[in-house]
C-alpha cells in the first residue's frame, strides 16, 4: 500500500528495482531471499531493496520462484516499488519539531538521554523568545511544505510543563498553524494544566514504566529517591476518555519481565495508545540497565499475546505503538507513523530538535552531544542546518552501508536504530544499534501475525484510511503485498 497524497515528489530510485529479468537472484531478476518466520506452514519472502514481501506455503516454495504468474505480475511492480522506497528514505522533509522549551527536569531517571547538568541547572526558554521560535518555525514550514500540510510542534524534554506559561502562551497564539503535542513526566498535569490541553485538543504522552509503584520507582524517581507513580496514575484516571493521549513505557531490565502485567494495568485504566519503547542506550545510564535481547524478545511478544487477548475478550484496543508501526512497515512502508525503523531514519529528515537556547539537533536524543548540534534557530536559517555538515551525520547513515545489515533481508522494516545510540554505544554512525536480534524477532512475529490473518488486532482501526492498494496477491498458498 502507499499513501493517496505523498508531500513529495516521486524521484529517480537510487538503487533501481528490477525492470527485466526472467529469473530470481540472478541476472535482471528479482531478488527474493526467503526468511524463516518460525511458523508451522509459511515461509517469508522479501526483496530486500524495495521491502517487498510475500508469505508461501512452504510445499510450494518452488513453484512461486519459478517463472510464472506471480513473478511476472511482480516484475512489472518491482521499479515503482523500489522508486517508493526512495522516496521514504531520501525525499522527505522535515514537517515535525520536537521542542524543549526548557533544559530542565524535576526528576532524575536513571536513563535519560539529557545530562544531569542541564536537567538541574539548565535554561527556560521565555514566554516572548518562544513565540518568536513559533514564528519562525511557522514561516519555515508555509515555504517547505504543501499549502494544506499543517506541521506539528511536540513540547518535550525534559520537563516541559516546568515550563508552563510559556508553553500555553505559544499554544494559544498559534493554535492554527500547529497540530501540538506534550510528552510529558505527569507530575504536573494538574486539572488545570489538563483543561487547558484537552480544551484545545493538544496531544498529550506520559510516563509510566510499571503497573505498581515498587517498579516504577525504580527507574523513574525524583532528585531526591522518591517515586512518582501515584501522582502520573491519578493524571491518567483523570484524563480517561480524552481519545488523543497515550503512555509511554520505557522497558529496561527492571521491568521487561513485567510487560505482560503492565499490558493489564494500561488496558484497565482504558489507555487507546501505549509504546513499549526499548530503552536507548546513547548513555551510560541507559547501559546499565538494559535487557538482553531474547528475554526482550520473550516478554514482548507475551504483551504482545495479551493485547490480542484483551481485545477479543472486551472489543476495546490497547494500541502498542511502536509494534503497530512495524506492522505498517511491512504492509504500507509509506503509512508508517513513526521514523524510527527506517533508514536514514526520520532526524533531521522528518523532524528535527530545538532546544532550550534554540539550538538545533537532528533528534532529541542528541541533545547533550555537542558535536550535533547544527546551528540555531535564532541565528542560522533552518534550511542551512537542514542541509548542513552536522545534520548530515546522521541523515547520511544507510542501513546498506553498515557491515553487519547490508545483508540482511529484513533492514528496511527495521533500519538498524538509533543513530545516536550507534554512535555513543558502539562507537559510529556505520554501526549497528542496541537490540538488533529483538528487531529481527519483532518483524519474525509481525510476519506470523499476518500469514495468521492476525494483524488488524493490533492496529489502529483506521491505519490505513489514506492508503490505496498497489500491489495484493492472496491465493490459498501465497500472500503477497505493498
Amino acid at each position: 500500500m502507499r499513501p493517496r497524497s505523498p508531500q513529495t515528489a516521486l524521484l529517480q530510485p537510487r538503487r533501481s528495482g528490477p525492470v527485466r529479468g526472467r529469473y530470481f537472484n540472478t541476472g535482471r531478476g528479482p531478488t527474493l531471499q526467503p526468511v524463516d518466520i518460525g511458523h508451522r506452514d509459511y515461509i517469508g519472502l522479501v526483496d530486500p531493496d524495495t521491502a517487498f514481501w510475500a508469505l508461501v506455503r512452504k510445499e510450494r516454495l518452488g513453484g512461486v520462484l519459478t517463472d510464472g504468474p506471480f513473478l511476472r505480475a511482480y516484475r512489472k511492480k518491482a521499479a515503482a516499488f523500489a522508486a517508493e522506497m526512495d522516496t521514504l528514505r531520501f525525499g522527505l522533509r522535515p514537517s515535525a519539531v520536537y521542542f524543549n522549551p526548557t533544559d530542565r527536569c524535576n526528576l532524575n531517571c536513571t536513563y535519560c538521554y539529557i545530562p544531569a547538568t542541564m536537567r538541574r541547572g539548565g535554561v527556560h526558554m521565555s514566554s516572548d523568545r518562544l513565540i518568536g521560535a513559533l514564528a519562525i518555525l511557522r514561516d519555515h514550514f508555509a515555504a517547505t511544505l504543501p499549502r494544506r500540510a499543517k506541521p506539528q510542534i511536540i513540547f518535550h524534554g525534559a520537563e516541559p510543563l516546568l515550563n508552563r506559561e510559556a508553553i500555553f502562551a505559544g499554544i494559544d497564539r498559534y493554535r492554527k498553524d500547529f497540530r501540538f503535542g506534550i510528552q510529558t513526566n505527569g507530575t504536573l498535569l494538574d486539572d488545570g494544566a489538563i483543561e487547558f490541553l484537552t480544551s484545545r485538543g493538544v496531544s498529550i504522552g506520559l510516563s509510566l514504566d510499571a503497573e505498581v509503584e515498587r517498579a516504577a520507582s525504580r527507574t523513574r524517581k525524583t532528585w531526591g529517591g522518591g517515586g512518582v507513580y501515584h501522582k502520573v496514575v491519578r493524571a491518567l484516571e483523570r484524563l480517561r476518555g480524552y481519545p488523543d493521549y497515550s503512555v509511554i513505557c520505557t522497558v529496561t531490565r527492571e521491568n521487561v519481565r513485567r510487560l505482560p502485567r503492565i499490558v493489564d494495568f494500561f488496558h484497565g485504566l482504558e489507555i487507546p495508545t501505549c509504546m513499549l519503547n526499548p530503552l536507548r542506550c546513547t548513555r551510560q545510564g541507559a547501559r546499565g540497565i538494559k535487557p538482553g535481547d531474547r528475554e526482550m524478545s520473550r516478554y514482548y511478544r507475551q504483551a504482545l499475546d495479551r493485547t490480542e487477548e484483551l481485545y477479543r475478550r472486551t472489543g476495546r484496543k490497547l494500541v502498542v505503538a511502536n509494534f503497530a508501526n512495524a506492522l505498517i512497515a511491512i504492509l504500507a512502508p509509506q503509512a508508517r507513523r513513526l521514523m524510527c525503523d527506517i533508514s536514514p531514519c526520520g532526524g533531521g529528515r522528518s523532524f528535527f530538535a530545538v532546544s532550550a537556547r534554540g539550538d538545533m539537533f537532528p533528534c532529541s536524543e542528541f541533545i547533550g552531544l555537542e558535536e550535533f548540534n547544527g546551528g540555531n534557530l535564532f541565528r542560522d536559517g533552518i534550511a542551512d542546518v537542514l542541509n548542513g555538515d552536522v545534520f548530515r551525520k546522521v541523515t547520511e547513515r544507510d542501513v546498506d552501508d553498515i557491515d553487519s545489515c547490508s545483508r540482511c533481508a529484513i533492514r528496511h522494516f527495521c533500519g538498524s536504530p538509533c543513530p545516536a545510540e550507534a554512535h555513543e554505544m558502539n562507537g559510529g554512525m556505520r554501526r549497528i544499534g542496541a537490540f538488533c536480534e529483538f528487531y529481527e524477532d519483532q518483524t519474525r512475529y509481525a510476519l506470523r501475525l499476518i500469514a495468521d490473518g492476525r494483524e488488524g488486532s493490533f492496529l489502529w482501526n483506521d491505519w490505513d484510511a489514506q492508503t490505496t492498494t498497489s500491489f495484493q496477491w492472496e491465493t490459498a498458498s501465497l500472500k503477497a503485498g505493498q
